[in-house]
């Protein structure tokens, strides 16, 4: 998976895989993203983000950031989850700092965008995880 997916997302191009649970899509996609965030783009502005992972449940986002969070433990770049069933004003908090990639659940991410705790303006990378369930 990774070394068919990892060229293309080095590359700035648009990607579609599908593969079954265990074959390192979360790699495939995280580690080109965050190589291409490290050496490129301008630091993150309040309330921005520069890449937006959509999951369709809290269960899965949270698993897509553990990983993204590990793969970019030693990296100047900062990551955060969110979704509902929490409190949202921690995570507009965190978001005032700004994040360099946000993993969300599509019903979180409109709740924050209405209470304007979240621009777009830099966003550099939208990657839809398990698209189909959403």
């Amino acid at each position: 998976m990774q070394t068919q997916a990892i060229p293309p997302v080095l590359a700035g191009r648009d990607l579609m895989a599908a593969a079954q649970t265990g074959t390192g899509k979360t790699a495939g996609f995280a580690l080109p993203l965050l190589q291409r965030l490290t050496m490129e783009g301008p630091k993150v502005a309040p309330n921005s983000i520069r890449a937006l992972v959509l999951a369709p449940t809290r269960e899965l986002a949270d698993q897509v950031h553990e990983s993204i969070r590990q793969y970019a433990e030693h990296l100047p770049l900062s990551t955060y989850a969110a979704y509902g069933g929490v409190s949202i004003n921690p995570q507009m908090m965190k978001l005032r700092k700004g994040v360099d990639v946000l993993v969300a659940t599509p019903g979180r991410l409109l709740d924050l965008y209405r209470q304007k705790a979240i621009r777009f303006s830099q966003l550099q990378t939208l990657i839809l995880d398990e698209a189909d369930r959403m």
